[in-house]
């Protein structure tokens, strides 16, 4: 593993150690909004303080993009982090959320981790050196029919977002796969395309914390990864489909249908 990789790891799991104990009194956490849907916990800013202060110990000069503290610093190198995605899962006692902590230089993500602390489940990735679970090296899906796909997807949950186009993509591709999912975390979703669990994935008003790291796990995994147009911007968008390639040609039309010109 990478020295980098192995910072980025230590530094997941000393936020899984904070959002752990956090998971065993949950009526005790405070929850604040954002905005409508949206929410975060002293549990977040905790585990985001926690993975920000394994970086700077060793890395002082490198700059930061965090979903809660925002950015901080100037440098080539930019670490990406979402402490704890899946924040609304994570308030209810549902059990599917992740750590996720990518680098970035010059704007091409080199490094990448999403840790399941629920599971134990440790996913990582080097540009050019390949995807892995827990040591081991994972590869995309073999799923080659759309109509033999199980696809993730996140339903929209702010107020400015079109559910309509979502219904109609959902609509289209209920019929015409062997079944969708909506777990909620989309690091853990994407971690999963990467490892073969689901066989593809779209949705749309993410974040680039939200991505980097999974798309990241699933192209060194074999996958694709675009924006709704077909193009690398998906981290610049928020919009993404991922899949592997015979399937990533079947999924994207039916996406761009419906929601390209959203």
């Amino acid at each position: 593993m990478h020295p980098i990789l192995n910072i980025a790891v230590k530094a997941a799991r000393r936020a899984a150690s904070v959002i752990n104990r956090a998971s065993l009194q949950l009526d005790l956490v405070t929850v604040q909004s954002k905005a409508p849907n949206d929410f975060v916990t002293e549990v977040d800013r905790a585990a985001e303080a926690a993975i920000i202060e394994v970086l700077r110990d060793t890395y002082p000069d490198h700059a930061i993009l965090a979903e809660e503290s925002g950015r901080s610093g100037e440098s080539e190198y930019c670490w990406i982090i979402d402490p704890l995605d899946g924040t609304t899962n994570f308030i209810h006692g549902f059990p599917q959320y992740a750590i996720s902590i990518a680098l970035a230089k010059n704007g091409s993500v080199e490094h990448g981790v999403v840790f399941d602390p629920v599971r134990n489940e440790l996913f990582t990735a080097s540009r050019g050196a390949g995807a892995f679970l827990n040591d081991r090296r994972i590869r995309v899906s073999r799923c080659t029919r759309l109509a033999d796909s199980l696809i993730g997807t996140g339903f929209p949950f702010r107020s400015d977002d079109d559910l309509e186009a979502y219904i109609g993509a959902f609509r289209e591709l209920t019929q015409k796969t062997s079944g969708l999912r909506r777990p909620g975390a989309a690091a853990l979703d994407l971690a999963w395309v990467a490892c073969g669990r689901i066989d593809g994935f779209w949705e749309a008003g993410l974040q680039i914390w939200d991505m980097a790291a999974g798309a990241l796990l699933i192209q060194e995994a074999g996958g694709l990864v675009t924006d709704f147009d077909g193009d690398s911007g998906h981290l610049d968008s928020g919009r993404v489909v991922a899949a592997p390639p015979k399937l990533f040609a079947q999924l994207l039309p039916i996406v761009q249908k419906h929601m390209r010109a959203r």
